[in-house]
């Protein structure tokens, strides 16, 4: 794939990141080699070499999906959520943005949409492999790129938590400025809502 070949310099020669999110992620399905494409592409749109080295320090990526992509794009930039550098907002789109810290440059890269309107469902998909198909694909037909722009906020960037407080309904202690203000309390977000992800087994008889 000789567009994703750079200079020497460049660590993000398809084959090595390839192996590389397929160690983490345990295979090189379709999604993984998608991710990985993906990845490369990103980083040399924002003009990262050395995601994992000297850049290291320079990338924040947001992903918009929880699925394989996701592992390759972690393990070809080595950006994580726990250190901040990989936000996770699970849009169910095959998209991540790209982001210099050093430069402020941001591009947005997603993939094509081949079906138009089509509804596809599972069993579709499992009959249509087409993991050979993404690997050789030119890079134009299976991603868009735009370059977009990303308010981080000092609480969103790598480091030691900014502030913390203490939830004046659940007790629970609340970093990074993810508390709310509602009627002169300090709540966490869920009691701020009133509801969570999860409930308590007295609520549901169980």
């Amino acid at each position: 794939m000789e567009e994703e070949k750079m200079d020497v310099d460049n660590k993000l020669d398809f084959e090595t990141c390839i192996k590389e999110a397929k160690a983490f992620h345990g295979e090189a399905c379709a999604g993984t080699i998608i991710g990985t494409r993906m990845a490369i592409l990103g980083l040399n749109e924002i003009g990262i070499k050395d995601p994992k080295g000297a850049d290291r320090k320079n990338i924040i990526v947001y992903v918009e999906m929880d699925r394989c992509a996701s592992d390759a794009i972690l393990a070809v930039t080595g950006c994580h959520p726990g250190k901040r550098t990989m936000k996770i907002f699970d849009h169910g789109k095959m998209a991540a943005t790209f982001i210099n810290l050093q430069t402020g440059k941001a591009v947005r890269v997603w993939a094509k949409n081949k079906d138009g309107n089509k509804v596809t469902t599972r069993e579709e998909i499992e009959k249509s492999p087409h993991t050979k198909e993404y690997a050789m694909m030119p890079l134009e037909e299976l991603f868009e790129t735009r370059e977009v722009h990303v308010e981080l906020k000092p609480e969103d960037l790598p480091g030691k938590p900014l502030r913390i407080v203490t939830c004046e309904a659940c007790g629970e202690r609340v970093m990074d400025l993810r508390h709310e203000e509602k009627n002169g309390r300090i709540l966490c977000r869920p009691c701020a809502a009133g509801k969570s992800y999860y409930s308590d087994l007295e609520e549901t008889g169980k």
